[in-house]
């Protein structure tokens, strides 16, 4: 039976002291849980600013009921995905007896995460507004 605190060697035979370290699988998950993390709070907020400047721009805003369902579901999806994230990084996966279900927590996320950019790739798209040049020419002159 292996020991809860399992440290597997991904380089064996490796001549090198430093590169041949062994790598805590638990620790390198839970690093890259938390760096998903990071970056689903920094698209959270940005999400969280876009539905902020959807509302105060109000209904009669083109696209407005489009966007502010796309950023719900979006936001929504976010809160799920940063629960599951905080689940995965709390569980040992060096506990054989836990590896399925983390792997399993580890596709759901990864599959929400997909969602969630398809998701904000519309929410781009709609939520586009000319600038510059074209923006003044269209509202000065519609030809």
């Amino acid at each position: 039976m292996e020991s809860e605190r399992e440290i597997i060697d991904l380089q064996p035979g490796n001549p090198n002291p430093r590169s041949s370290q062994p790598i805590n699988l638990n620790h390198y998950a839970t690093k890259k849980s938390v760096a998903e993390s990071m970056l689903d709070v920094a698209l959270f907020m940005s999400n969280a600013m876009r539905l902020k400047t959807v509302l105060e721009q109000g209904p009669s805003s083109q696209h407005y009921a489009t966007l502010v369902t796309l950023l719900s579901i979006s936001l929504l999806l976010q809160v799920a995905i940063g629960i599951l994230l905080v689940v995965i990084a709390r569980w040992n996966l060096n506990e054989v007896e836990k590896q399925w279900r983390l792997n399993q927590l580890n596709n759901a996320a990864t599959a929400l995460v997909f969602i969630t950019v398809v998701i904000n790739v519309f929410i781009t798209a709609f939520g586009a507004h000319k600038t510059g040049f074209l923006a003044a020419r269209t509202s000065r002159d519609p030809l």
